[in-house]
């Protein structure tokens, strides 16, 4: 299976959790989808009142400079502990 093919599995796959990830597993997830899909942060950060939004944009600009296919290895691999540890419904 390509990296392209587990990465896609592990998108579907993070849907299928028998619960909720923890906020911060959840901003890391998010940080290293944006950086495999989008590469660096190509946004400014979200105003003062946006505190979900500062979060997520926070999550992904931490991954700066990360190469794509490197972001897609942590995901699958992240998203794996997350099936370990909660399973799949």
């Amino acid at each position: 299976m390509s990296l392209e093919e587990k990465f896609q599995k592990a998108v579907e796959d993070i849907k299928k959790l028998k619960s909720k990830p923890s906020d911060q597993d959840l901003l890391e997830i998010y940080g290293l989808f944006k950086q495999a899909t989008v590469g660096d942060v190509n946004t400014d950060r979200p105003g003062l009142l946006d505190l979900k939004g500062k979060a997520k944009w926070d999550a992904w600009n931490g991954r700066k400079g990360l190469a794509q296919d490197k972001a897609k290895e942590l995901y699958v691999a992240k998203v794996q502990s997350l099936i370990d540890s909660l399973g799949l419904q």
